[in-house]
C-alpha cells in the first residue's frame, strides 16, 4: 500500500503556529518583549501633564511609599512606590520610585501614564505607555 506524502501546512498556518507558541511561553514565563525605547528628552504629546506631574509629587517630596495623595483638582493621585527596573531599560545602580500622571477618584483603575524618578540624581522619566518607552523630562 502506498501512503501519499504528507502535505506540509502552509507558510501563514505556520506562522499562526509560531506566533501563538511564542505568545503562550511570553505569557507563561513572564518575560516582557524587548524594545522599550529610552529617549533623551520628551517632546511627545502629553509631556507637559507629565512635567506638572512631577512639579506637583516634588512638592509632595516624591514620597516612597505606595497610596493615594491628594491632588490640586480636590481629586487624588497614586504612587506605586519602588520601581525596580527590571528590564533594564533606565541606568542601572539606581533606587527608583513611580507616580501616576493623571488624578482621579480615590480608588479608581490607575491608567498607563507613569513617572519614574531617581531619588538620587533626581532625573525624571516619563512613560506614556506603562514602561515600554521612557522620555526624560
Amino acid at each position: 500500500m502506498h501512503t501519499p506524502p504528507r502535505r506540509r501546512p502552509s507558510w501563514p498556518a505556520r506562522l499562526a503556529v509560531l506566533i501563538a507558541a511564542i505568545t503562550s511561553m511570553t505569557v507563561l514565563v513572564g518575560v516582557a518583549p524587548a524594545g522599550a525605547s529610552v529617549y533623551s528628552s520628551c517632546t511627545i504629546s502629553r509631556c507637559s501633564d507629565a512635567r506638572y506631574a512631577s512639579s506637583v509629587w516634588a512638592s509632595k517630596g516624591y514620597p516612597t511609599s505606595s497610596g493615594w495623595y491628594s491632588w490640586p483638582d480636590g481629586r487624588y493621585n497614586y504612587t506605586g512606590g519602588r520601581f525596580y527596573n527590571r528590564e533594564g531599560e533606565l541606568p542601572s545602580g539606581a533606587t527608583y520610585y513611580e507616580y501616576d500622571v493623571y488624578s482621579r477618584a480615590k480608588g479608581a483603575a490607575r491608567d498607563a501614564y507613569r513617572i519614574v524618578v531617581n531619588r538620587g540624581t533626581g532625573a525624571v522619566w516619563f512613560s506614556p505607555n506603562h514602561y515600554t518607552d521612557f522620555y526624560r523630562l
